[in-house]
């Protein structure tokens, strides 16, 4: 079939919830992607920051397989020997206590909401059990968690969605700080927005919102969904500010293209909120998503990926500052390790859609951010590469 042919079959039958470039990826290896026309494409974008290690990876795929073969599913109803191994490594990994597996990065946020309410819930049945999140956040579109998302044409269709979340401004301590008061069960912020247009927080901010958490006996909830795994440089971004969350949230990465998330608590809040009966869910933490956890983590360890990261961010940093000292329409570019973002008074889908047919793969996020989340495997020629088709693509512009 031509790529034509499968773009009309999914229109026809697809529920229209995404506007798909029309492109048709047919299979992947290392760092590039190709479509059922054989064209080859630079994936700087990596499923949205999922296929960390590229595509095609031996070693994982052999574990997988390994997997298939033996068992796929048994219930959370029972023990697997990939259950064990999987929650003893994404605590090691996280420096958590305990875990609980979802589906989804949505589903983890779900799931650490109602940590936190059932939390405060024991603490006093009478408490309003409200939320302070932070403006420009995402967090995923499940009702839950579209409710702490801090966008607010993403929530105005769906009202009314759960109530009781307030709203502040990222990197600004003292809007947090006048959002304060008995009410106040939790704080859900990302470590890096992604959607929001790339933005770290500052160290100071994530530090105040933890002497702030401590001072009013409040939860901390940090969402490492797209920033952890290795992104940063570290294992998850919050490891390099000095603070520990009470709830740390993670997806994406962590299975490596298999649908699988977490949301991880201390071990003081395992013991003060969730009991058996509050939460469930038929396939999370199955054996196959657990054997992909397992593998992916240690093949990060194994790798040094986090190392490599931090080794090549400054390459990665200075080839995007190049581009915003040469063209006007780059702003500024901001980031840390292997998540960049240009900012550009472009249109950000049509860079995105015109770097596809210079056979590149890069994303957006806000109106007015190109972003680009390589897999962690990405050497310097092929940073070189990046850029020499980021010129390219701009230059079409100029």
């Amino acid at each position: 079939m031509k790529q034509q042919d499968y773009i009309r079959t999914a229109e026809e039958n697809l529920f229209h919830v995404y506007n798909r470039f029309p492109v048709v990826f047919d299979h992947g290896q290392g760092v590039h992607l190709y479509d059922t026309d054989g064209k080859e494409y630079l994936d700087a974008g990596s499923g949205i920051g999922v296929m960390a290690l590229g595509y095609n990876d031996l070693a994982y795929n052999r574990i997988l397989h390994e997997q298939v073969d033996r068992l796929l599913h048994s219930s959370n109803l029972y023990y697997t020997p990939q259950l064990a191994a999987a929650s003893e490594a994404v605590t090691k990994a996280t420096g958590m206590d305990r875990v609980f597996f979802t589906n989804s990065g949505a589903e983890a946020i779900e799931g650490a909401l109602k940590t936190a309410k059932k939390h405060a819930y024991l603490r006093d049945p009478k408490a309003r059990q409200e939320i302070i999140a932070m403006n420009h956040s995402f967090h995923g579109r499940t009702v839950g968690a579209l409710s702490v998302t801090g966008t607010e044409h993403y929530r105005t269709p769906f009202y009314p969605l759960m109530d009781g979340v307030r709203y502040a401004d990222f990197n600004d301590l003292a809007s947090v700080e006048a959002q304060i008061d008995d009410g106040v069960c939790a704080i859900i912020l990302e470590t890096v927005q992604g959607e929001g247009g790339v933005v770290p927080a500052d160290r100071d901010f994530l530090r105040g919102i933890r002497r702030i958490c401590d001072e009013h006996d409040i939860l901390m909830i940090i969402d490492e969904i797209q920033c952890g795994m290795g992104r940063s440089g570290k294992m998850f971004a919050y490891q390099d500010y000095g603070v520990r969350p009470d709830i740390l949230t993670t997806a994406k990465a962590l299975g490596l293209g298999l649908p699988v998330g977490a949301f991880c608590v201390r071990q003081e809040l395992a013991e003060t909120s969730l009991i058996p009966g509050d939460h469930g869910t038929t396939y999370g933490g199955n054996p196959l998503v657990c054997a992909a956890v397992t593998a992916s983590i240690h093949l990060m360890r194994q790798r040094r990926i986090p190392e490599h990261v931090t080794e090549l961010s400054p390459y990665f940093e200075s080839m995007l500052q190049k581009m915003a000292d040469r063209y006007d329409f780059i702003t500024s570019c901001r980031g840390v390790g292997f998540m960049r973002g240009l900012v550009t008074t472009l249109e950000p889908r049509l860079v995105a859609a015109r770097a596809l047919e210079e056979g590149l793969v890069i994303l957006t996020a806000g109106s007015d951010v190109i972003r680009m989340l390589p897999p962690l495997i990405f050497e310097e020629k092929d940073f070189d590469v990046l850029e020499e088709k980021l010129i390219h693509v701009f230059n079409s512009f100029c």
